[in-house]
């Protein structure tokens, strides 16, 4: 982002992070926000909030360190995490109830990764807690990969409209490129 946090960056005059947050509030699960460290800018963004946050003071480590903290800081008795990178705009609280829903609904603990509306496999990911130890063990920066791979067997795809399950905004072109089409659509 040349310097610019992305998770600061506004969307309808609400910082990225705050809003993704409120989203995932809405939901009515327990919210946990992984972050640099307590002082970090980000946390003022979600000030007044009711989420946990976990500060992640090893994040050059890679995205693992932040799976690492957060499923390691949640309380006792959560019987599922849902994965969501915040840089993912189009999320919304129908995308991840939905995730929520086909995890309740089935008899055994199944993961549940959201895909694109032709199945091509995305984010957000819903975890099991019977995989918290495996997403704790992690190392480097391909998240949670290799835990989704070991469960393959086990894992229902839930499609979600349009390629809402793939857009994610690393560089300044892919926000005006974004931004563009919203307006393009309204």
């Amino acid at each position: 982002m040349r310097g610019r946090d992305k998770l600061t960056e506004l969307v309808e005059g609400t910082p990225l992070l705050r809003r993704q947050a409120q989203r995932a509030i809405a939901t009515g699960a327990h919210v946990c926000v992984t972050l640099p460290d307590y002082d970090h800018p980000r946390a003022e963004v979600l000030a007044g909030l009711p989420v946990q946050l976990v500060a992640v003071p090893d994040t050059d480590q890679g995205m693992s360190s932040s799976i690492r903290r957060g499923i390691g800081m949640l309380p006792r008795g959560i019987v599922a995490a849902i994965i969501l990178p915040a840089d993912m705009p189009d999320l919304d609280s129908q995308d991840l109830s939905l995730l929520i829903t086909g995890f309740r609904a089935t008899p055994h603990p199944m993961l549940q990764q959201a895909t694109t509306e032709d199945g091509t496999p995305g984010h957000p990911v819903l975890f099991p807690a019977d995989c918290f130890m495996a997403l704790q063990q992690l190392t480097g920066d391909q998240g949670a990969r290799e835990v989704l791979k070991a469960n393959e067997h086990r894992v229902r795809r839930v499609a979600l409209s349009g390629a809402r399950a793939l857009t994610d905004l690393d560089t300044p072109e892919a926000w005006e490129e974004w931004q563009a089409a919203r307006i393009c659509a309204q």
